[in-house]
């Protein structure tokens, strides 16, 4: 183990469980393990791991790993699990709509228990995956909404260790992102309205339906691979308006367009029902993921020059 990695794992011996060659577990089921794996069960703990991996300058969270891909020679440094103890508690007032939930909370079982105890709001997100820090990470929504929407305050610890709460209005959310992203979220309070229990179910129903009708729900996949894109110029394509300078487009469109469904690396692919979804089979690898984007972006930047950025994020063990 590198000195880095000892030092890091004597700074947190007795006061946080540590796991050496560990395994991240991410929706594309492929890529590599952590030198080091830190389990804090609360803010105090996790500070702690903040202080001790910035330090050395080598500290990630992950969730439940729905947005990641964790190339096959693993990484480095600290990685810090909120899959436990305080992290993932859910505290819901049913009368007043507030809800302060765990950073590490899997955002669908949040949506489906506010649903049935009739707390509207969030149902619109519904089929995404994630946990409820990185959903208000990278502000994550779609057709129906997304998770800004809702937010009442979010506690967050600084890379110094320092806790603090910030309001909605201290916090900038844009489009599939946020300015928490420097920051590690570990508690948010939603506000959501009192409503129907029955009717919300329909709603959610009905959202859900979409998702599957649309989107390879069951597929070994991370979700959309890319964000949708905005254009510099006007674009047309085969004589068909797509969209005017300035417009945010479908980047499965744009990908569909160019012929990329269906395009193989390895075990890795674009889905033939969803463009944007690239999903992994087999003894596929990080690599071929990592391939596949590539050649995505590069041939819907040579077909229309659009530059499609990646909505997935990758860790590497040099960044």
């Amino acid at each position: 183990m590198m000195t880095a990695a000892r030092d890091i794992e004597a700074h947190l011996a007795g006061h946080v469980p540590v796991e050496r060659d560990a395994a991240l577990d991410t929706w594309y089921r492929v890529g590599g393990r952590a030198d080091l794996l830190a389990r804090p069960e609360t803010a105090e703990q996790l500070a702690r791991c903040v202080e001790v991996g910035t330090a050395q300058d080598q500290v990630r969270i992950i969730g439940d790993g729905a947005n990641l891909l964790v190339a096959d020679a693993g990484v480095g440094g600290l990685a810090v699990s909120l899959q436990q103890g305080d992290f993932v508690r859910t505290r819901i007032d049913a009368k007043t709509g507030r809800v302060r939930v765990g950073a590490g909370a899997a955002l669908p079982r949040l949506i489906n228990t506010c649903v049935a105890r009739g707390l509207a709001g969030i149902e619109g997100i519904a089929g995404i995956p994630a946990t409820v820090g990185g959903a208000l990470r990278m502000n994550a929504g779609g057709s129906f909404g997304a998770i800004a929407d809702v937010v009442r305050t979010v506690t967050v610890i600084d890379r110094d260790g320092a806790e603090r709460t910030l309001a909605r209005d201290e916090i900038s959310f844009g489009y599939r992102t946020s300015d928490l992203a420097g920051r590690i979220v570990t508690e948010a309070e939603l506000g959501l309205v009192p409503s129907d229990a029955v009717a919300l179910k329909a709603r959610l129903k009905e959202v859900m339906a979409y998702k599957t009708g649309s989107q390879p729900m069951s597929a070994r996949s991370a979700g959309c691979a890319f964000r949708n894109p905005t254009l510099v110029e006007d674009l047309q394509i085969d004589g068909e308006r797509i969209g005017d300078a300035g417009e945010r487009v479908s980047a499965g469109l744009l990908i569909d367009r160019a012929g990329c469904k269906g395009h193989r690396v390895g075990g890795a692919f674009v889905s033939d029902r969803h463009a944007n979804f690239i999903a992994t089979e087999g003894q596929a690898s990080a690599a071929d993921v990592i391939a596949v984007m590539d050649a995505v972006a590069a041939r819907v930047l040579d077909r229309f020059g659009v530059v499609l950025e990646r909505e997935v994020v990758v860790w590497e063990r040099d960044r």
